[in-house]
C-alpha cells in the first residue's frame, strides 16, 4: 500500500510533468510545414531568420536607402523622400519618421524592429517550422521550474516517509520495507525526463539552420523578390545574412550616429533593444513589441545565440540592437 507521502509526490510529478509535456508539444509544433525553398527566403523573412527584428528595420532601411526613396546623413538622421510604402515593413518605417519624415537611424530601426509587421514575420517563420516561438519557449521554461519543484517535493516527502518508517515498531518495520525505492524511482524517473524534454537554447531550428546554410552555399545570395541592379541585390543578400558588416563604413557610422544619445532618450521602462516577442495566441498576429515584457534585453537575449544565428548579426544594426552578444532573437 502505496504511504500517503508517496501519492502526494506521485500526484504532483504526473501532474507538472504533464504541463511539461503539452507546453514542448506547442513549442515544437508546426502549423504550416513547408519544404525548404531552392531560391531561399524572402528579403525580409531572410534578415529576420539571420539576425532577428532589428536586422529587418536595417535592411528595410538600406534596401529604400539604394532606390533613392530615404537619405541617411552622416549625422545618422534618416530622412523618408518618398512616402509610398512598398510592403507593411515600409509603411512601418514611414510612419516612425513621424509628419516631418525625418527621424534619427538608431530610434527609427528600434520602432520599426518593434512594430507588428516585423514581429509578424516571425510568427511566419514559426508556422513554418524555422523558428521557435519565444512565448512558448518561455511557457515550457516556466514548466520546467514548476516540475523541478515537484521533483524537489518528491524528496521532502520521502525524508519524511523515511522518519515516519524509522518510528515505527520494530515488528511494523519488519514487515514493511523502507520507502525509499519507490520514491527514488520517482525521482530518476522525473530526472530523465527533465532532461529529455530541455529546450533548444537558440530560437532558429535545426529547419531554419538548414535553410541559411543552404542559402549562404554557392557563392552570394541575392534575393529573387526584390527588383533591383545586381550590384544592390549582392548588398541586401549579403546585409540580410551577414549583418552590417558588409556595408561601407560611412554608410554604418551613420547608422550607428548618436545610438548612444538616442538609448538614453528612449523611456527606459521599455529598454532599448528589440525582440521578437512572438504571437499572444494560436493564429493571432504580435502585437507591437514596445512594452517592458518583451522590449528588455534580459527577455530578447536569452542564452547561447538566441534569436542570432552568427555572433555578427548582433550588435550595431543587428538583431537585438547592442546589448546582444551574439544571441538574443532567434538564432539557435
Amino acid at each position: 500500500m502505496w504511504s500517503t507521502e508517496f501519492t502526494v509526490a506521485l500526484v504532483l510529478v504526473l501532474a507538472t510533468g504533464a504541463a511539461v509535456s503539452v507546453t514542448n508539444t506547442r513549442l515544437r509544433r508546426v502549423p504550416h510545414p513547408r519544404g525548404l525553398s531552392g531560391r531561399g527566403l524572402e528579403l525580409l523573412e531572410t534578415a529576420f531568420l539571420a539576425g532577428g527584428p532589428t536586422r529587418v528595420a536595417v535592411t528595410a532601411l538600406i534596401r529604400m536607402q539604394q532606390e533613392g526613396r530615404v537619405i541617411v546623413s552622416r549625422a545618422g538622421t534618416v530622412t523618408v523622400t518618398e512616402p509610398q510604402p512598398r510592403d507593411a515593413v515600409e509603411a512601418a518605417l514611414i510612419e516612425a519618421a513621424g509628419p516631418g519624415r525625418q527621424q534619427d537611424a538608431h530610434v527609427l530601426r528600434l520602432a520599426v524592429a518593434r512594430s507588428a509587421a516585423v514581429q509578424e514575420i516571425g510568427d511566419r517563420l514559426a508556422e513554418r517550422g524555422l523558428m521557435r516561438r519565444p512565448d512558448r519557449h518561455r511557457a515550457l521554461v516556466r514548466a520546467r521550474i514548476v516540475f523541478g519543484l515537484a521533483l524537489l517535493a518528491t524528496v521532502v516527502l520521502g525524508v519524511f516517509a523515511m522518519v515516519d518508517w524509522a518510528g515505527r515498531s520494530f515488528e511494523d518495520r519488519y514487515t514493511g520495507a523502507p520507502p525509499v525505492l519507490p520514491f527514488a524511482i520517482l525521482l530518476i524517473v522525473g530526472v530523465i525526463f527533465l532532461v529529455a524534454t530541455r529546450p533548444d537554447k537558440g530560437r532558429v531550428t535545426p529547419a531554419g539552420r538548414r535553410q541559411l546554410s543552404m542559402m549562404k552555399e554557392g557563392g552570394a545570395w541575392r534575393p529573387w523578390d526584390v527588383a533591383a541592379p545586381a550590384a544592390a541585390l549582392a548588398v541586401l543578400g549579403a546585409l540580410a545574412l551577414d549583418g552590417t558588416e558588409i556595408l561601407d563604413e560611412e554608410t554604418r557610422a551613420a547608422l550607428m550616429a548618436r545610438q548612444l544619445a538616442a538609448t538614453y532618450a528612449l523611456n527606459s521602462a521599455s529598454g532599448s533593444t528589440a525582440v521578437w516577442c512572438g504571437s499572444s495566441s494560436d493564429g493571432g498576429s504580435s502585437s507591437s513589441c514596445g512594452s517592458s515584457s518583451c522590449g528588455s534585453s534580459s527577455g530578447s537575449c536569452g542564452s547561447s545565440g538566441s534569436s542570432c544565428s552568427s555572433g555578427s548579426s548582433c550588435g550595431g544594426g543587428s538583431s537585438c540592437g547592442s546589448s546582444c552578444g551574439g544571441g538574443g532573437c532567434g538564432g539557435s
